[in-house]
């Protein structure tokens, strides 16, 4: 019954602030709900036990009765990359497969590093030391991007396909391979047993990534087989939810990255058409579904993200701390993005115009926070959260507003047709 209670609290409220963004503020859905949620949140903390005091202690037992990393990374994670997958068209992906998968592994990997350094040079100036590890396993933990509240405003904006899908593949992709360097560094901090090495790191990788894949690929695969001989749109929603909550058991049943294994399982799903024939009735009751589950995962996550406020005790402290490490992570992944695109020079062609998009469509969302607050209690535990919090917020509101200007679908054709006459 408690359990019961708190989702319907979740969800009335994440209507309230739907509809009051939607008459009021006008902004995406998500980010709104999320505005909204910390706005409310900023005025309960700073009223104190002057204003609906009673109101303050119920909605933070409430938040602190949800174990939100279990939540997201256990259950809305899997459900939102499922819905995300099965809408990426697998010739686009295969089209810019080389980039997606560049950006979602070396970019994560050269991010994480950028932002540990940066952050263990830069945060004493302001009183905060951690050791490099730390720093590490923040630079980690933020490196993976979540635009999901941008891709909606990249397709109004008219961008090309071709950077529509680096975008969006590279948010799906790069949530598995973040969440393995996440393990990998929180062993070493914890001093764990592991012995970091290319052989041990390497077998790391293969085991839950590689494994996560195969899976998925396995569950869909099953899946088509099945939506082969029963076309009715009510079992095939069924089978699309057993393939993401029974993979998630799975998944982690065998210890692989259950992220990779939703991506996989959705691609396969979302391209199965080719295959046969499916009455229109049931795709679009099928797309329709996974749509509306897509809107309803993301209200009540940003709905989290706003909430999450309640429990950081102290962010004034660390406040500009938070704007420092919100420049060193915009610079990281400039050289995330910058990198890579100069050695992928010789077979693609990168306009100055796509990489700023790639850089500042680079939201970081509720995965980081999960990560963050995954981080066992210690001395560093709630500066790291605070700092992620901050870059977080602003990368959603600040970035994930202004990203349909940035993104000028006119100047972006214009370079790319000159880079392909050149070529």
């Amino acid at each position: 019954m408690e359990l019961y209670y708190s989702f319907s609290v979740l969800i009335v409220l994440a209507a309230l602030f739907a509809y009051l963004n939607h008459r009021l503020l006008k902004l995406p859905s998500a980010i709104g709900i999320m505005v909204i949620a910390i706005v409310v949140s900023v005025t309960l903390v700073a009223s104190g036990d002057h204003f609906l005091p009673k109101t303050t202690t119920h909605l933070i037992q409430l938040i602190r009765s949800f174990n939100f990393t279990e939540l997201l990374m256990g259950a809305m994670l899997n459900f939102l990359l499922f819905a995300g997958g099965i809408h990426i068209n697998i010739k686009d992906l295969r089209e810019q497969f080389g980039p997606v998968v560049i950006f979602s592994t070396v970019g994560v990997v050269i991010s994480t590093f950028a932002v540990g350094f940066g952050s263990y040079y830069l945060l004493p100036f302001v009183g905060i030391s951690m050791p490099f590890i730390y720093c590490l396993l923040f630079g980690a933990l933020i490196s993976p991007t979540d635009p999901v509240a941008v891709l909606s405003i990249l397709k109004q904006a008219n961008v090309s396909k071709s950077l529509e899908t680096k975008v969006a593949g590279e948010s799906l992709f790069n949530d598995g391979m973040a969440v393995v360097v996440f393990s990998v560094v929180l062993q070493l901090a914890a001093g764990g047993d592991m012995v970091l090495n290319a052989e041990s790191v390497g077998l790391l990788l293969l085991r839950e990534a590689g494994g996560g894949l195969l899976l998925g690929v396995l569950l869909g695969w099953s899946a088509v087989r099945a939506l082969r001989v029963v076309d009715d749109y009510i079992i095939s929603v069924l089978i699309t939810l057993a393939v993401v909550m029974g993979g998630y058991l799975i998944a982690h049943g065998l210890h692989i990255s259950a992220p990779l294994a939703m991506v996989a399982a959705g691609l396969f799903l979302g391209n199965f058409s080719e295959s046969f024939k499916m009455k229109s009735q049931t795709q679009d009751y099928l797309i329709k579904f996974w749509e509306l589950i897509d809107e309803i995962m993301n209200a009540v996550l940003f709905l989290f993200i706003g909430f999450e406020l309640l429990l950081i005790r102290d962010l004034n402290e660390y406040f500009v701390a938070g704007a420092i490490c919100i420049l060193i992570v915009l610079i990281a992944r400039w050289i995330a993005i910058f990198v890579p695109t100069k050695f992928m020079a010789f077979k693609y062609r990168f306009s100055p115009q796509t990489v700023k998009v790639l850089v500042w469509g680079g939201i970081r969302g509720g995965v980081s926070i999960a990560l963050a607050l995954s981080i066992p209690q210690n001395q560093y535990n709630e500066i790291i959260i605070s700092i992620t919090y901050c870059v977080v917020v602003f990368s959603i509101v600040v970035q994930g507003l202004t990203i349909g200007k940035v993104a000028n679908p006119k100047k972006i054709a214009t370079e790319e047709k000159a880079l392909r006459e050149n070529a």
